[in-house]
């Protein structure tokens, strides 16, 4: 007699909690990386906004400050020259720069990856352990490509950004308290 080519069904149920459980961790893993993606991302954005609103602020008040006629007298007319001429460097720099692309950027990019990580934790604890192990590899996969479309971008927060939310993760800065253990 020919032998069976599958495994008993013992050893298939046991693959599929194996399985499940795999899918369960890169999930979490997933979770977890795009809440330190999108927490560094949402520092970086805290800095380039400043950045953004100085670039904006500062040739207004140097202009405004070149303008005034009543420091014609109290500063040398080099002086009122040389701050009109900053005042108009500067939106050459923010164009420059590319500092709007990069607020407008950043946002979107830390947007999705905050969404992705939300997702990536409902996969791991409320579908992928009561689905069918089929579903829950459909899943993760449409979110693995979601991820590889967010990734693809040249975005890269700076070291000092993704220090900084090491510290908030750390700190408890983005634990719930429905997850404390009483």
């Amino acid at each position: 007699m020919a032998e069976s080519l599958r495994k008993p069904d013992s050893d298939q149920g046991d693959l599929t909690a194996e399985r499940r459980r795999e899918i369960v961790a890169e999930a979490l893993r997933q979770s977890e990386s795009c809440l330190y993606t999108s927490t560094a991302l949402f520092e970086w954005l805290k800095w380039v906004r400043r950045y953004h609103r100085f670039f904006v602020a500062a040739p207004i008040v140097l202009g405004g400050v070149a303008g005034l006629t009543v420091l014609k007298g109290a500063m040398p007319d080099w002086v009122i020259a040389i701050l009109a001429f900053v005042a108009a460097l500067f939106p050459a720099l923010a164009d420059g720069l590319k500092i709007q692309t990069s607020v407008d950027e950043i946002t979107r990019l830390a947007g999705e990856f905050k969404a992705l990580q939300d997702r990536f934790r409902r996969l791991s604890r409320v579908t992928a352990p009561f689905v069918d192990i089929v579903e829950a590899d459909k899943q993760l996969s449409e979110l693995m490509d979601r991820m590889d479309a967010a990734r693809s971008s040249s975005i890269t927060a700076p070291d000092w950004a993704f220090e900084k939310a090491r510290e908030k993760i750390v700190a408890g800065d983005y634990s719930f308290a429905v997850d404390a253990v009483a």
